[in-house]
């Protein structure tokens, strides 16, 4: 014989009483008195345990809230191109000149470039670098000092207006 036993708490159930069996016999007069049931408390809401899914799915709304839908990228593209005035692309070789902070500034190079060829201004599209050294270097048997050469950034290209 075996024996079951289930430890632990369980969930509540409501007592319903047992049919009782009518051996055929009837019984006269109202059903007999059912004991009032204690109140049971309601199920508790659980509190919301969504898991890793749905927590990432909110760490990436707040890192891209504003992300748009392809049709709208579009849309935005082409009022970008709209917006931009009608260039024209010109070639040529333009040095950059050393701005105040000894960067070359090719925005001067890309408007020297296309007021040569007739335009007004320009805006650079290629650069291209060189490195210039002095006949010095060409000496034999002399050490190269850091201010023999030097590198000369060039506008190769530029969208002219």
């Amino acid at each position: 014989m075996c024996w079951l036993a289930a430890i632990g708490p369980a969930w509540p159930q409501a007592a319903q009483p047992a049919p009782q069996p009518s051996l055929g016999v009837q019984q006269q007069g109202p059903p007999p008195a059912q004991s009032p049931q204690p109140d049971q408390p309601a199920p508790q809401a659980t509190p919301e345990n969504p898991g890793l899914i749905h927590e990432m799915g909110k760490l990436f709304d707040k890192m891209m809230p504003s992300m748009k839908s392809p049709s709208d990228t579009i849309k935005d593209a082409g009022d970008t191109l709209s917006k931009l005035k009608p260039g024209v692309p010109v070639s040529g070789r333009t040095i950059c000149p050393p701005a105040a902070d000894r960067t070359p500034d090719c925005n001067v190079a890309a408007n020297f470039l296309c007021q040569g060829k007739g335009y007004k201004e320009g805006k650079s599209l290629n650069t291209d670098s060189a490195e210039s050294c002095s006949a010095r270097v060409l000496i034999p048997g002399r050490q190269r000092k850091p201010d023999d050469c030097k590198t000369n950034t060039y506008v190769t290209t530029a969208l002219c207006q």
